[in-house]
C-alpha cells in the first residue's frame, strides 16, 4: 500500500511529537521514574547513577528523533535517501531491541510492543519513502 504526500507528512509528524514527548523523562525527577517502574510492575528502580544517565539519554535520543522527523516532514522529496536510511535502521533497531528486551527479562508487554512497534514504525518510513518522488535533478 502506498501512501499518499501528505498522509506521510502526517506520519511523520505524528510519530515526531510522539517522540518529542520524551522530553518530559529527560528531566523527570527520579522518584517520578521510580514510581512509573513500580507502576509497572517492575519493582524499585536503582538508584545508581547510571541508571538515572541511561534513561535520560535515551530519552534524550528520542527528543533527537522527533525533531529530525519534523524537519524530514516538510519536504519528503527532499530528504529522501535520508529517510530511506531512517526507516532501515528503525527497522533494525526494533529487532534488537525485541532481543535486548527478551534477553533482559522485561516483562511481556515490553517485549511484544517496543522492538514491534519500532519494526513497523521503520516500515511505515519505508513505505511512504517508497511512495515520495525524487525531487527533480
Amino acid at each position: 500500500m502506498l501512501m499518499n504526500g501528505q498522509r506521510f507528512r502526517l506520519y511523520l509528524r505524528v510519530v515526531g511529537t510522539v517522540a518529542l514527548l520524551a522530553v518530559v523523562a529527560v528531566v523527570m525527577p527520579y522518584s517520578w521514574m521510580n514510581a512509573i517502574h513500580q507502576a509497572l510492575g517492575m519493582g524499585e528502580l536503582s538508584c545508581q547513577p547510571v541508571v538515572g544517565y541511561l534513561a535520560r539519554s535515551t530519552s534524550a535520543f528520542y527528543v533527537i528523533l522527533g525533531a529530525l522527523l519534523w524537519r524530514l516532514s516538510f519536504n519528503p522529496p527532499e530528504f529522501r535517501a535520508m529517510l530511506q536510511f531512517l526507516g532501515v535502521t528503525i527497522v533494525v533497531f526494533g529487532v534488537t531491541l525485541l532481543v535486548v528486551d527478551w534477553c533482559e527479562g522485561l516483562p511481556a508487554f515490553w517485549k511484544y510492543g517496543e522492538g514491534p512497534i519500532n519494526i513497523i514504525l521503520g516500515a511505515v518510513i519505508l513505505m511512504g519513502y517508497r511512495s515520495t518522488p525524487a525531487p527533480p535533478a
